[in-house]
This record gives structure tokens, sequence and C-alpha cells, in this order.
């Protein structure tokens, strides 16, 4: 069985703890659960270390009530406020023929190392596109295939070290440490979409309460990803601050009345003005048309869903994308947001999605503001047909081997203890030999190109 897990989604509303791990039949079995409000944390991001530290410490308290296995690991979700995503590749020569696990994880670092990262930013993933065989191009697993040269196009998110230490520093303070950070909207696009989503591609929108992120995912691998800093809870101020009214009074017009559909009737016919009670004066209030708070968040959600479509088309990923686009998280649940992103977007297919559901006797992971944390129980506890790089810089397997009609999984960790030096002998012979990679320097340049080199070496080992 694997590791007891704990996988920790922290939001800006609320903070999600989890402790899972793996039957015997390889399903994911749910230990506990936990759930705070948050404090100390805006977009995704920590502004306060000692409020974020008591609501992930309450976190993961609640979770741990139901359960006497002690966390052996933990994943824990990083937003895309701070992250960059490059492409880069690499390549391999297959010295035996056959193509193992050691190549895979050869290439990758190659690709890695290729890659022009900015120092002050830190690796989360690195996902491979797509692989290369001799002449055979767009390879989704190159395992135990024939061939003289492995290549490897490969998609690298990146944030910025600053954000991990300070997660690092909140969660030391309740005594737990991090072993892998995944992106959240990687983790929320593995929880919603099905297989076919994944084979022609999908954009997954996650819409929560301060931000939003996009997200394409193709095949088994991201190719785009981007972040607004605009959610749900930028609806509950503007109908604040122009209609003079409470947050709390906001919200509420905001659940009750909200809807984007042009021609929507309320339930009741006679309701077509609402009082609601204006700020600083509790004695009195507004009397204010629904016309008006309808036009009021069809704006911003409107304004919203057109600045992702600009991200899309200037990314050039639109054409790649063959199952349209998916919406969730907590905003997908306005009426009428559906009916809305189809007019900003006519040629694409939409969905509005909720994660996959995993039984449980704790929580609902049916709920669209769930999708992340189930997410990271997916990546952790679930076997998929890839390889990628994880925050480590460790090769992660989601290999499934059927035998007896069960699933088993194996770990080749061990395996690359044992062959560190020999991989980076090759990996340096391999670059050496890619001219088309490195260009040719001078005696001064190799010199200091080799002391880049090994600095790397020691970053993977």
């Amino acid at each position: 069985m694997s590791k007891t897990l704990l996988a920790l989604d922290i939001g800006s509303s609320s903070i999600t703890a989890v402790i899972a791990k793996n039957d015997m039949d390889l399903k994911i079995n749910i230990l506990g659960t936990g759930t705070e409000d948050s404090s100390g944390i805006n977009k995704g991001s920590i502004v306060n270390i000692e409020e974020a530290a008591n609501s992930i410490r309450n976190a993961i308290s609640k979770a741990k009530r139901s359960t006497t296995s002690q966390i052996e690991t933990t994943v824990v979700s990083i937003s895309g406020a701070h992250t960059k995503g490059i492409r880069s590749m690499g390549s391999v020569n297959v010295s035996n023929g056959i193509i193992t696990q050691k190549e895979i994880n050869q290439v990758l670092k190659i690709a890695l190392y290729n890659a022009s990262i900015i120092p002050e930013y830190e690796v989360l993933h690195v996902i491979p596109i797509s692989f290369k065989v001799d002449d055979s191009s767009d390879i989704e697993n190159p395992l135990n295939m024939n061939g003289a040269r492995l290549e490897a196009s490969v998609y690298i998110s990146t944030v910025k070290k600053t954000v991990l230490t300070n997660v690092r520093s909140a969660l030391s303070l309740s005594n737990i440490e991090v072993n892998t950070f995944v992106l959240d909207s990687y983790a929320t696009a593995l929880s919603v979409l099905d297989d076919q989503q994944k084979n022609f591609g999908a954009i997954v929108i996650n819409m929560g309460d301060t931000k939003t992120e996009v997200l394409c995912y193709k095949g088994s691998s991201i190719i785009f990803s981007d972040f607004i800093p605009v959610g749900s809870n930028h609806i509950t101020n503007d109908l604040s601050v122009t209609l003079h009214t409470p947050e709390n009074a906001a919200e509420m017009l905001k659940i009750k009345y909200g809807n984007l559909e042009k021609n929507f009737i309320n339930d009741d016919l006679a309701i077509k003005k609402v009082k609601i009670p204006r700020i600083g004066d509790d004695q009195s209030s507004n009397e204010i048309s629904l016309d008006t708070v309808k036009t009021l968040i069809h704006a911003r959600v409107e304004e919203l869903l057109v600045l992702i479509k600009n991200k899309i088309i200037q990314s050039g990923i639109e054409e790649r994308i063959g199952s349209g686009i998916v919406i969730t998280g907590g905003m997908s649940e306005l009426k009428g947001i559906k009916h809305l992103a189809s007019l900003v977007f006519p040629n694409m297919p939409i969905k509005i999605s909720n994660p996959i559901n995993i039984k449980n006797g704790y929580l609902n992971f049916e709920d669209p503001a769930m999708s992340t944390i189930v997410g990271l129980l997916f990546y952790s506890l679930q076997h998929r047909p890839c390889f990628e790089l994880d925050s480590n810089k460790n090769i992660i397997e989601h290999v499934t081997i059927t035998n007896n009609l069960k699933a088993q999984s194996f770990d080749i960790k061990n395996e690359q203890e044992n062959v560190v030096s020999q991989e980076t002998e090759i990996i340096k012979n391999s670059i050496e030999e890619n001219n088309n990679l490195l260009p040719k320097l001078s005696k001064q340049e190799k010199g200091k190109g080799f002391s880049v080199f090994w600095n790397k070496i020691s970053e993977w080992f």
C-alpha cells in the first residue's frame, strides 16, 4: 500500500486538508478531511505567515481527528499567481537499443538543463508534451520502445522561490514538511477532465473567490497556463461599492438574485426591487432594482471572460483545442454562466464541470470548489500512463501494470539512487554530443559552461 498522504489546498477563502492513501486495490481511501476559513492568504499567496499557519494548522487538526495514521508524505497546491511556463527540448542516445526509465529520466533532465529559467524561480513540473524515438514523432510513452535516440519536448512550470519559502515556513509552524508542490490549475485539470477531453485537448477555467486560473491540457501534458487576479469576490465588491451596501448584503444579492441569462424572470414575479442596508447606517435602507444587480454582475463576468479569451488568442493554442472549454470553481455555479461563455466563445463547446467524485464518508467532492483538492489526490495516488519530473526534480511514474486483473504500481526511485553517477556521466556526454542544442564554445566559455553544468547536476542529485 502507498504512504499516508496529506493533501493541502491553500485557497484564499478556505483551506482544505485531506488525509488519504491507496487501499489494496489501489483505490483512493479517504481517512480524514478538514476545512478552515483562510486567514493571511490573498489570491492564493501567503501574506501573513502567522495567520496562515493558524488556518493551516486548524484544517490539518480537523483532518487528523478521524484517523490515527501518521502522515508520511505531503502534497500542497501552489497558486498560478507567481508562475511562469516555458518550453524546452532534450535528447539522449539509447545505449542498449531499448528505452528504459533511465533514458526517460535523463532526457527530461537534459530538457530542464537546456531551459532558460529565471534565477528567482524554482521548478514545479517538467512535463513531456511528446517524445520522439529516432524518426518516429509524437510518441506519448516511449517506455520499452526500440531506438537509438530519444528526444523530448517538455512544458516546464516554474514559481517564485519566495512563494514556496513562505508556504514551507507556514507549514513548519504546524510541524509539517512539504514533499511535493503542484500547480493548482494542473491539479484541477486532472480532476475535471475525462480521457476524451484530455486526448483532444481542453481549456480548463477555474473561477475562484479571488482569482481565475486558465490551463490548457492536451494528451498528458500542460501546453499553456495563465492567471487572472479576478474572482467572484470582485462581483461582491462591485455590488457593495456601487450600491453603497455592506459586503454581506452584496454577497446575499449575488447568491440569491445573480443570473446571467438575458431573459431571466424571477420565480416570484412580484419581486422587481429589493431593500438593502446602507453602509454605516443600520437604521436606513435603499431600494434597488434587480435589473441593476443583474447588470452589474453581468458586466464583471463578461469582462473576465473577455480577458480569458484574449489570453487564449495571444497564446495561439485555440486551434489545438478539440474538446472545448471546461469551467469549474465556485463562480461556475452562477446561473447562466454557460450561456454567457458560449457568447464570448462562439466556436467553442462549453461545459460546466464538477470534479470526479471520490466516495467517502466525510466530504462531498462533487462540489466545484473541491476541484483542486481532488486533483491533488489524483496526482499523488492515481496511476496514469505518463512520466514527469516533480517539484523536487525527481522522476515520478504513473504507470499501471495489469496482473491478475489488479493494478500494481512500481517505484523507480531506488533504481535512480543506484545509477546517479552513471546518469550524470551520460547526461554530460549527451549534452556534449548534441550540437543542435548547444553551440560551439571557446575554451573559456566551455570552462564556464561546465561549471554551471556541474552546479545544475548538484542541484538534481
